[in-house]
């Protein structure tokens, strides 16, 4: 299956009024000029790094901004979302995606933005603060270190993974962040029931468990999308996440895993 072109009735600035239709979501003014001001953003720091091979402004809004809120919705309905007060992380941020649309969108929570590449999170740093998401921050280091760090270890009501690694392993990175309770959205594409078994038999030994898979595809292109709600029940052992660059090299639920 192939992704269809957008209508060309789809101008950008006539996307800004499909929110309530696609997501079911009214962003306030502030919120609306916000990730307005993320494309130019986005598309001037391209200049000089490969943050997004996404540069058409339509499918900019589908699949960056819009496809990072829809993943929101599994945690539950807008006006809840909106009023709560959570500690979040994007593990993996990149360009700042889904973080600082989930940060625009939720401001009464927090995120914490998340990646390896000082770059990046450079770019991210100056977004944040051009976008005036002051309860935000930019952090550069890797997940499997900030998993092992002690204020920050079991401190995350939410954490969210988008474009990453395979699910096991973003489960490794994000588990242990997270608060017994608190709840993980990995963004996928495809998804198959062999891929649900292997994330399984991950979670097992981090504390968690496979709470819901939705399907869904983008209002636009009709691309096929997943998305992935992880729940945390149980303390995560402390070997959790494992040494850098473990998690990927021997995956959970794949093989017996190294400590």
């Amino acid at each position: 299956m192939t992704e269809a072109e957008p209508s060309p009735s789809d101008s950008p600035q006539s996307l800004w009024e499909r929110w309530p239709l696609d997501l079911g979501w009214q962003p306030s003014p502030l919120q609306q000029q916000q990730l307005q001001q993320l494309y130019p953003l986005v598309m001037a720091g391209n200049q000089t790094q490969n943050l997004t091979r996404i540069t058409n402004p339509v499918d900019f809004w589908e699949k960056h901004l819009w496809d990072s809120l829809r993943g929101l919705t599994l945690l539950g309905d807008w006006d809840t979302l909106q009023s709560q007060t959570w500690r979040g992380i994007d593990i993996g941020t990149g360009a700042g995606f889904p973080g600082i649309p989930a940060q625009i969108a939720l401001p009464r929570s927090s995120f914490t933005l998340l990646d390896s590449t000082q770059r990046k999170i450079a770019f991210v740093r100056d977004t944040l603060q051009k976008l005036s998401l002051n309860q935000a921050r930019a952090v550069a280091q890797r997940a499997e270190v900030w998993g092992q760090t002690r204020q920050e270890r079991g401190s995350y009501d939410v954490a969210l993974a988008r474009a990453l690694a395979a699910a096991e392993i973003c489960a490794e990175y994000c588990l242990p962040l997270l608060k017994v309770g608190g709840r993980a959205i990995l963004y996928r594409g495809y998804w198959t029931e062999a891929e649900a078994q292997t994330l399984r038999q991950a979670l097992k030994p981090l504390g968690g468990t496979l709470a819901q898979v939705e399907a869904f595809t983008t209002p636009l292109s009709q691309g096929v999308r997943h998305c992935l709600l992880l729940e945390k029940i149980a303390p995560t052992p402390a070997i959790y996440p494992r040494s850098p660059g473990i998690p990927k090299r021997q995956p959970l639920g794949q093989s017996k895993p190294s400590t």
